[in-house]
């Protein structure tokens, strides 16, 4: 696939045959991949990518003059280059590796803690994952800052009246999801991030869901900064990217310190790199942002209007088919939501209902979903979650039901 070139037409069985993890069994039965929200997995593209560079192309980065360092940091560098695409960034300098979502967060989170002062304002939503709001009470602990919440209506959305009365002179950060990992609500991120903005606040979206299944389009949100995760983005583990402006990411001061985020060391005195080798301390993870490059190319191949289309059918096939069950209650109903499927069953622990389910090969995720202020904002102590990706098919979403209704049966 030429670079920029898109994909016609979608097919998710052509791209589920490009995952070979998706052709074994589980428990005698064809496996039945629905715990994306979690970590979905890996094309065959990566996996070749990844097998291709320890083979053939491996060094350290930008610190050697010979053939295989020049090699890998070239490599390194145009991973760079495909995540900036990815996310209509303007720069490739505007994206910061980080091990994950949630270093990408804290990241942030330190460097603007410095300058906190007792009484400052986060605004942070009840629907938001742990990663998005450990970090802030972190400078509640440590620095006096307050936390506000915005509610979350009974239908998942949020309460988007209620936000703007938050917003005050006190207001330094408002850190939201892009998409809920638990209801799959889409939030209005561009609505959030003027508002923000008009109130001279700066803005952190939370893409980790948001960057695989809504539109991760940075200058067109006018965030301040952008958070992804390679693992959920088809990549592997220990990668992430923050995408920042470059106001913002200047005014940042390092994370972290070591090799690579440094200008000169002296005895006395220390001058730092700009962004984004500023908060890239040590060794790199090179391999993995590698992957992401080339997962984010790969899934940039497909018109994500037709990718989008495709998985919210299969939620739809799936809650159509669930319609009238009185025993069964979804979470998470708003307008335009993405293709998460979180429920409760009548009579039954979510954990129990998880387990019979993997017993037909049906994969999904049961608990708090790293969120807990959510679980207690819509009355549920634990919850069962189906979430969709692009390589799954309606035959899936049939083996959901099947598996779901056996298991609720063990409960009557």
């Amino acid at each position: 696939m030429a670079d920029g070139a898109v994909v016609s037409t979608f097919d998710p069985y052509a791209v589920r045959a490009q995952f070979p993890i998706l052709s074994r069994q589980v428990n005698g039965k064809p496996l039945v991949y629905l715990d994306n929200a979690a970590s979905a997995q890996k094309p065959r593209a990566v996996i070749d990518a990844l097998v291709a560079t320890m083979e053939g192309g491996y060094a350290n980065v930008h610190r050697g003059l010979h053939t295989l360092s020049n090699e890998a940091t070239e490599a390194f560098e145009k991973a760079r280059e495909i995540v900036a695409r990815f996310l209509n960034a303007e720069s490739a300098e505007q994206v910061v590796w980080t091990k994950g979502g949630t270093e990408a967060i804290n990241l942030v989170a330190n460097g603007l803690g410095l300058s906190i002062q007792p009484g400052d304002e986060i605004i942070v939503s009840e629907m938001e994952h742990h990663s998005n709001i450990v970090p802030w009470h972190l400078l509640r602990e440590r620095r006096g800052a307050v936390i506000k919440w915005i509610p979350v209506k009974d239908d998942g959305s949020l309460d988007m009246a209620a936000y703007a009365d938050l917003l005050g002179p006190r207001t330094r950060m408002v850190a939201v999801t892009h998409m809920s990992n638990v209801l799959g609500t889409i939030n209005p991120v561009a609505e959030i991030s003027r508002l923000a903005h008009a109130a001279g606040a700066q803005v952190l979206i939370d893409g980790c869901q948001g960057a695989v299944h809504a539109t991760p389009d940075v200058q067109a949100i006018g965030c301040d900064f952008y958070v992804l995760t390679g693992h959920k983005l088809f990549a592997p583990t220990g990668i992430g990217a923050l995408y920042g402006k470059a106001e913002a990411l200047e005014a940042l001061p390092p994370y972290q310190g070591g090799g690579e985020m440094i200008e000169t060391v002296e005895q006395d005195r220390v001058t730092y790199a700009r962004p984004p080798h500023r908060f890239e301390a040590g060794t790199p993870p090179i391999l993995e942002a590698i992957g992401l490059g080339v997962a984010s190319e790969w899934l940039a191949q497909y018109d994500r209007a037709a990718v989008q289309a495709h998985e919210h059918a299969l939620y739809q096939h799936a809650v159509d088919r669930l319609q009238g069950e009185t025993w069964l209650r979804v979470l998470g109903q708003a307008e335009g939501k993405g293709a998460i499927l979180t429920f409760a069953v009548e009579g039954a622990h979510a954990h129990d209902v998880a387990q019979i389910m993997d017993r037909y090969g049906v994969a999904v995720r049961a608990g708090l979903h790293c969120a807990e202020p959510l679980a207690k904002r819509m009355g549920v102590t634990s919850s069962t979650r189906a979430s969709f990706a692009l390589y799954n098919t309606v035959e899936d979403a049939d083996a959901f039901v099947d598996a779901l209704i056996k298991a609720r049966n063990f409960f009557v």
